[in-house]
């Protein structure tokens, strides 16, 4: 008597096979009839021999009949298409659904997670951002201090309410051994982010850096930087810029916590492990449209750029 089998079955019946079992064999540690291994075998064996998760997807597309299935190949596509370009689960969830293309994170995790059980890769591109350690809060600042600074107190409490285009912040994130340093810059309301690498945290450099990716645009009104030296020239950027220039204050990381947030995020193209002196230009902007163009929960699951320039919202299935 023909026995429905279960996916877990098909992985174990693979597995047998794989390591060399006859059909009597695999029966036997299935715990199902001969002739139930012999049909799956006969039924659900694709071109390059019998795969589980394609015997499975065969076995249930022909107890479904003709029936459409309620999530189409299509949007399955174009699922696995943003997952590659990192998006999250959630970000595609929410981004589809403005589209109305009703399909939950959840769902969407279970199939990379069935993806990888069949040999898949789509977890790969899942971000983990497990941290090791914590800073200490508190202890001695070694950095010296930088003449003239404005303490984040002094700075207009409307930037803090996120609702104007022009409010940044800065900070550094730094290569393996301290080799080359990163800038980032992230705008407060749309989540807009600039990058540039150095070989060193000099002060001059990163000034002129600083001025170089905020002039071509001209949406700056404050900017709000870390406590590093590196930031030295505050004084010089607020001219050039004609901006407001703030740091927050020492050991105080969630005073910026939106550039402290889009790093994580740039450290999943920029690991600790990375020496940043090697990080050509066309990598700065390509990890710079993954972060643009990538839809933010607290944006609406619209990007920062559509939110910084006001652009209007293009279909994903356009």
């Amino acid at each position: 008597m023909y026995t429905q089998l279960t996916r877990e079955q098909r992985y174990q019946i693979k597995a047998l096979l794989s390591m060399g079992h006859t059909q009597a064999e695999i029966a036997k540690a299935v715990g199902v009839h001969r002739s139930t291994i012999c049909r799956e075998l006969k039924r659900n064996r694709g071109q390059r021999g019998y795969h589980a998760r394609q015997a499975h997807e065969k076995a249930l597309s022909r107890r479904r009949g003709k029936s459409k299935p309620r999530i189409s190949p299509e949007v399955w596509s174009l699922v696995e298409q943003r997952l590659r370009e990192e998006w999250s689960p959630e970000q595609i969830s929410g981004r589809l659904k403005l589209e109305g293309i009703f399909i939950s994170h959840e769902r969407i995790y279970q199939y990379v997670y069935a993806d990888k059980g069949a040999g898949g890769d789509l977890w790969q591109h899942l971000r983990h951002r497990a941290k090791k350690y914590r800073k200490r809060a508190g202890g001695r600042d070694n950095r010296g201090k930088i003449p003239r600074r404005r303490s984040i107190e002094e700075r207009p409490a409307l930037v803090e309410a996120r609702t104007r285009i022009g409010d940044w912040e800065a900070d550094l994130i730094l290569g393996k051994k301290r080799q080359g340093v990163a800038l980032t810059l992230t705008e407060r309301k749309s989540r807009f982010t600039l990058l540039r690498t150095f070989p060193d945290k000099r002060a001059k450099p990163i000034t002129q850096g600083i001025i170089d990716l905020l002039k071509w645009h001209g949406r700056v009104k404050t900017i709000t930087f870390d406590n590093g030296k590196e930031f030295a020239g505050h004084e010089q950027i607020a001219a050039a810029l004609g901006v407001d220039c703030f740091f927050a204050h020492p050991h105080s990381s969630w005073e910026r916590g939106t550039n402290e947030n889009t790093n994580g995020l740039i450290r999943q193209y920029l690991p600790k492990s990375r020496n940043l002196n090697t990080v050509p230009a066309e990598e700065e902007l390509l990890i710079m449209d993954k972060l643009n163009l990538r839809p933010r929960k607290c944006l609406g699951f619209r990007t920062p750029y559509e939110v910084f320039f006001d652009q209007p919202l293009v279909a994903l299935t356009s």
